[in-house]
């Protein structure tokens, strides 16, 4: 008989409800728990969901219900106590990212879990979404030839006026680190699945809505330790051409030698060989469902392969370390006005 898993989440905010569709669609997966401060939100998404049990305290929830794996979908302030909760009863634990609210802190998590032994993954799904895999896919196949550069125009157009990001997740007003910490975590990742390792960084963060407490728009240019190149080039205020804005959030090119790549807003990807003008469509497999690709869906389908088959695992908190020095280093970067060391 097939091992069933034992699910508990804790979170009813804006991006839960994308975790929730994702779990509804996963088999071998029983969700017996809810934790939320929000009773009616809760109960709402209980009832839609068919989850057992709704509770306020997260500690006592896993004492109640006993899961194998905990599904952390709340800000950073929280993700220390409710880690700290799970791995102390032995259960494994899945958290959102932007992961806690420091390097320090994290890496504070990361060594209390390994001693432990129990698993503790960051729910980055950004390097799963459809058109980063077919991207991985075509730079293993060779066709770019020796790759040069990477960049990336994140253009969600979300971010203008005083009631930025209320309608969705108002805590961003406050987060006094945002554009990085929040958003260019995923891109970071991403270039790091695509391009490898970053080995130093030079960033010029700025803050156009003062609304806001953290920068909201910059440029960040990495070096890869193969002696590539990448570009990150932020504004949450100013939007880009795409049926949904927030799918691809932006414009992605890769450029090797051969031939160059492109990502457009609407998930299409294009090649273009060198010495030529047009542009062939790349043809790849993908829905348009949940959160961009459906790539939520995947994460949780690939934490689940871990979970209860022991199958290896992207983004262990561990590897995510790697991100937040990254991250760390960006800031630094923007604060000196010089180039940093990763």
């Amino acid at each position: 008989m097939t091992r069933r898993l034992k699910l508990a989440t804790v979170g009813t905010g804006y991006f839960a409800q994308f975790h929730y569709e994702a779990w509804s669609r996963i088999e071998n997966v029983d969700l017996v728990g809810l934790c939320t401060l929000d009773e009616t939100m809760g109960r709402n998404i209980a009832d839609r969901f068919d989850i057992a049990t709704v509770h306020g305290d997260v500690a006592d929830m896993l004492d109640a219900v006993q899961p194998d794996l905990l599904d952390i979908i709340t800000p950073p302030p929280t993700h220390r106590q409710f880690i700290e909760a799970a791995v102390a009863r032995g259960i494994a634990v899945v958290c959102q990212k932007p992961f806690t609210l420091s390097i320090d802190e994290a890496e504070a998590m990361v060594a209390l879990a390994e001693t432990a032994g129990v698993p503790l993954i960051v729910h980055e799904n950004f390097r799963v979404q459809p058109w980063h895999r077919q991207a991985r896919k075509v730079l293993d196949e060779g066709t770019l030839g020796e790759v040069y550069q990477i960049s990336f125009r994140m253009r969600p157009g979300d971010g203008q006026g005083p009631e930025a990001y209320l309608d969705r997740q108002p805590y961003f007003q406050t987060m006094e680190r945002f554009l990085v910490h929040e958003t260019a975590i995923h891109f970071v990742d991403v270039f790091r699945f695509l391009m490898g390792e970053v080995e130093a960084v030079y960033a010029d963060l700025t803050r156009f809505n003062p609304a806001i407490a953290g920068e909201d728009a910059g440029y960040i240019v990495f070096q890869f330790r193969n002696g590539a190149r990448g570009l990150f080039d932020g504004n949450r205020l100013v939007d880009h051409a795409a049926e949904n804005r927030r799918l691809t959030m932006g414009d992605m090119l890769i450029e090797g030698s051969h031939a160059v790549l492109r990502l457009d807003g609407d998930g299409r990807m294009y090649l273009r060989k060198h010495g030529y003008d047009a542009e062939i469509d790349v043809d790849f497999d993908w829905e348009n469902k949940g959160f961009a690709g459906d790539s939520v869906y995947f994460l949780l389908c690939h934490v689940v392969q871990h979970v209860l088959a022991g199958v290896p695992v992207m983004n262990t908190a561990r590897d995510y370390l790697k991100n937040l020095r990254i991250e760390d280093a960006i800031y630094r970067s923007s604060e000196s006005g010089a180039r940093e060391e990763v």
